[in-house]
């Protein structure tokens, strides 16, 4: 494989040279470390950096083949983590000055996960503060710069750096985390796959939390393919995490090639619609099609219970009030310090009651609850992963109100699915006019990511969108 298209492999791609011995460990890192070292000052994808380290583990696991020790598919493989997971002796910053000298005395355990699978971690990528924002903007760690666009455009959030490293051929895959659609906003705006698991199917233990109620884990990949490669590493029950216990370890990435005829999709026709750029509706309904002429089953379907969603997160006060909660010390005695995008948003859950909390959460699970019933006989939702794709970061940057409304319109279609408890999946669906991508979101049941897994891989087996990458030549220049 020439050495100048190792960046844009998959890792089963990377991962059949490793193991044919036609490329050692060694070597793949020092690809992606002359590779970040070149292209990173550019992009801002990563906050720290750890090649080093990494070089060292690379040459610890080629002697671990060379001694016939194999670990498996992942084994040799690079990865990179947003900077919200613990990793033994590092910073766990969450994009927040005040934190960046605090050390995390062990991992957290997806890192361990990954680790004992033979990966190899080369930094921790940049978000936005404490995972608050969808749009991706870091007023004080510098917002990463989606590699799409030589102007600087917004790359999604809040796994900015995640989807920019990944997107960019400066890792294979990296972690993200998702409250709101952190992993599919910015999987959608830099044209990558991007997983949205279950809240309890993967460990959240050693993860610098925003909502207890919410948050998952997943990562940000080139395809379908390598999403179930690194979730068969990552789910399974975690005593050091309650919400994962009662939900066993599940391997997905051999199930995916199995024909479509069984599963029955549709076409989520309500406010996940509404006011979506024409371009991206386009490419969104040109993508549901294809389920048609893979011999899936098709319908439109109205799904009243997405506008009900919205009308259940008035002001977003449960995860206001959780954040709030989790990082009231910040808020309360250094909120001038903080980014100030986040900090207004985050200080709003101070003003929640108990009550109107309690409420929130009463009324979700009576939703999650009709939900399930409304999806009895139908196996995957379709719609488009966000209202539009990326903008310039200009157009926001010096504008909290322009900020804010274009954060609600990007978190608007994933949100729902979080409310809603489902598991959902971004993958690339198009590119408009400007050269920029368009996600296509599929939503399966809670729990379901093997039917999710399945239907979104074959339809990348139909369609090249997951195969583009952006041209660098202006970052390179």
């Amino acid at each position: 494989m020439p050495e100048n298209e190792l960046h844009w492999c998959d890792l089963s791609a990377l991962s059949a040279t490793i193991q044919a011995r036609e490329l050692s460990p060694p070597e793949l890192i020092e690809h992606f470390a002359r590779r970040i070292e070149a292209l990173n000052p550019g992009l801002n994808a990563f906050r720290l950096m750890c090649l080093d380290s990494a070089r060292e583990r690379a040459r610890a696991l080629a002697r671990e083949l060379e001694a016939g020790h194999n670990r498996g598919p992942l084994h040799g493989l690079p990865f990179a983590a947003k900077d919200l997971f613990d990793v033994q002796g590092l910073p766990t910053s969450a994009g927040c000055p005040l934190l960046e000298h605090t050390c995390a005395v062990q991992h957290a355990t997806v890192i361990a996960r990954l680790e004992a699978a033979g990966m190899i971690l080369l930094g921790k990528t940049n978000t936005v503060q404490f995972a608050y924002g969808g749009a991706g903007v870091n007023t004080q760690h510098g917002t990463p710069h989606n590699p799409w666009h030589p102007i600087h455009h917004l790359p999604g959030g809040s796994s900015s750096g995640s989807a920019v490293a990944v997107a960019a051929g400066l890792a294979p895959m990296a972690l993200g985390t998702d409250t709101g659609g952190s992993v599919r906003i910015p999987a959608a705006l830099c044209g990558l796959s991007g997983l949205k698991t279950t809240v309890g199917r993967i460990s959240r233990a050693g993860v610098y939390p925003l909502s207890w109620s919410l948050d998952s884990v997943g990562p940000l990949c080139r395809n379908v393919r390598d999403t179930a490669l690194i979730f068969d590493a990552l789910n399974g029950e975690d005593a050091a995490d309650a919400s994962t216990h009662g939900h066993p370890l599940q391997t997905l990435s051999g199930a995916l090639d199995a024909p479509l005829g069984d599963l029955r999709f549709a076409v989520a026709e309500s406010v996940f619609w509404d006011e979506v750029n024409d371009e991206v509706a386009g490419a969104a309904r040109a993508g549901a099609a294809q389920i048609a002429a893979l011999g899936g089953q098709l319908q439109s379907r109205a799904f009243p219970q997405a506008q009900r969603a919205l009308e259940l997160n008035p002001r977003g006060l449960v995860i206001a009030a959780e954040a709030y909660t989790l990082n009231r010390e910040l808020i309360d005695e250094h909120f001038a310090a903080l980014d100030p995008i986040v900090a207004q948003r985050m200080v709003k859950g101070r003003d929640v009651t108990a009550g109107e909390y309690l409420q929130g959460i009463h009324a979700w699970n009576d939703l999650r609850a009709e939900t399930m019933a409304a999806l009895a006989d139908i196996d995957i939702l379709i719609c488009p992963t966000t209202m539009e794709a990326a903008r310039p970061l200009a157009t926001v940057e010096h504008d909290m109100q322009a900020y804010s409304d274009l954060n609600l319109r990007y978190l608007r279609n994933t949100a729902i699915g979080n409310i809603l408890n489902l598991c959902a999946l971004s993958i690339p669906c198009g590119l408009n006019r400007a050269g920029l991508p368009i996600g296509l979101m599929l939503y399966a049941k809670p729990f379901d990511e093997r039917t999710l897994l399945r239907a979104g891989h074959a339809l990348q087996q139909n369609t090249d969108w997951h195969r583009q990458h952006p041209d660098l030549g202006w970052l390179q220049a």
